[in-house]
């Protein structure tokens, strides 16, 4: 399934996924000249930057919510392209130097088909570099919104519910990255929690995205009341005496080429 997300919402409350983002950029050491995709682009803040560092290059930002690429389309200017593509739709061949990726790649569920994707739209000995949350991510998130589900004024609409993430552990998805035909692999985990300074920087990030794939199965008359006690319980779950709140942010790095 695909979720829409306020791409507007979302620049104000991705603060943690752009400093990921910028230091997983600076690994790149680019030359100047690189062709890239950058895929799950968001606002298009960071894509803008990577732009920036390959002035005789060319990047395109693709993302799957129209309201993300509504946002990112102002930033579009000489090399810097954006399109409303859904990644698990990808049919580049032969086109891009490095596809790129940062805390974007748990909304896909098929990793095969998107390593294989990957691999067909790079050049020969072109490279991809991705960061996406993985195993113990969001664990406060997670056991406060699982038993919101379960409450009876909620449950009924979550029949047939399709957790919306694949966030697999470190060693699980080194076997499955190499056994795509790609070279190099190197896939190591990281440990990226973090405080919120405050409960209103926590409650926009519970708003875009994390509550988003929640809200779509309720009724209009649900949202609000769902979103209320999730908000509350993780504000009870997180919050500390210094009033900020903590959760756990557990990242799969992969680099590989082709």
């Amino acid at each position: 399934m695909t979720h829409e997300f306020d791409g507007k919402k979302y620049e104000k409350a991705s603060d943690h996924q752009k400093e990921w983002g910028q230091a997983l950029i600076a690994e790149l050491d680019l030359r100047g000249d690189e062709y890239v995709l950058d895929l799950g682009c968001g606002d298009g803040t960071l894509t803008k930057h990577i732009a920036e560092l390959v002035p005789d290059g060319e990047v395109l930002g693709i993302d799957a919510s129209l309201g993300m690429i509504d946002a990112a389309l102002p930033k579009a200017a000489g090399n810097l392209f954006f399109q409303h593509l859904d990644i698990n739709q990808l049919d580049f061949e032969d086109r891009f130097d490095i596809v790129y990726s940062n805390a974007t790649l748990h909304w896909v569920k098929d990793h095969i088909h998107l390593l294989r994707s990957c691999r067909r739209a790079l050049h020969d000995h072109g490279r991809l570099r991705f960061n996406f949350a993985g195993d113990g991510n969001c664990s406060s998130f997670f056991k406060v919104v699982r038993e919101a589900m379960k409450m009876p004024a909620f449950e009924s609409f979550f029949t047939g519910f399709d957790w919306p993430w694949y966030m697999p552990a470190v060693d699980d998805y080194q076997d499955l990255a190499r056994s795509v035909s790609l070279t190099d692999v190197r896939v190591w985990g990281e440990n990226a929690d973090r405080y919120f300074p405050d409960e209103q920087a926590m409650i926009r990030w519970l708003d875009q995205p994390s509550l988003v794939p929640f809200l779509f199965y309720l009724g209009e008359r649900e949202k609000g009341a769902f979103r209320e006690v999730v908000i509350n319980r993780m504000i009870e779950e997180t919050k500390g005496v210094d009033g900020r709140c903590f959760e756990t942010f557990r990242r799969i790095n992969i680099l590989a080429g082709k």
